[in-house]
């Protein structure tokens, strides 16, 4: 297992990304829980996490490598983290309506705007 620095600029931006979709979904859960209530708070809460916990999984195992004499073990991580998330995130969900009251319509809204969080994120953070 090669550890090197070179990753470290990608580790940092993903958990940027990260910190901030937590923010945003705390957030967006303060303001469903003014309008709506416990259900609906739950619901956000929930389905932003369902997002954001195979996200961290993803950046911890996607930036393991760096380096042009590691780009096979780079680009294998990035798929094996892909395939990763994929699945978390499909327990997850799967675990959640079978196991957990929820306002479908929330926990889809939070869900949706932490799985797009990437990619306005890159607008916000700079490598």
């Amino acid at each position: 297992m090669l550890k090197t620095d070179l990753a470290k600029p990608g580790r940092i931006f993903a958990f940027k990304q990260i910190a901030f979709s937590i923010i945003v979904v705390f957030m967006s859960a303060l303001i469903t829980y003014i309008f709506w209530g416990k259900t609906h708070f739950q619901s956000v809460i929930i389905g932003g996490f369902v997002v954001i916990i195979p996200n961290i999984f993803f950046a911890l195992k996607a930036f393991r490598y760096a380096g042009a004499r590691s780009s096979k073990k780079v680009l294998e991580s990035f798929y094996s983290g892909e395939k990763m998330k994929m699945f978390i995130m499909a327990i997850l969900t799967a675990l959640t309506f079978k196991m957990i009251t929820i306002e479908p319509i929330a926990f889809f809204a939070s869900f949706s705007l932490v799985l797009v969080m990437p990619l306005l994120t890159s607008f916000l953070f700079k490598l």
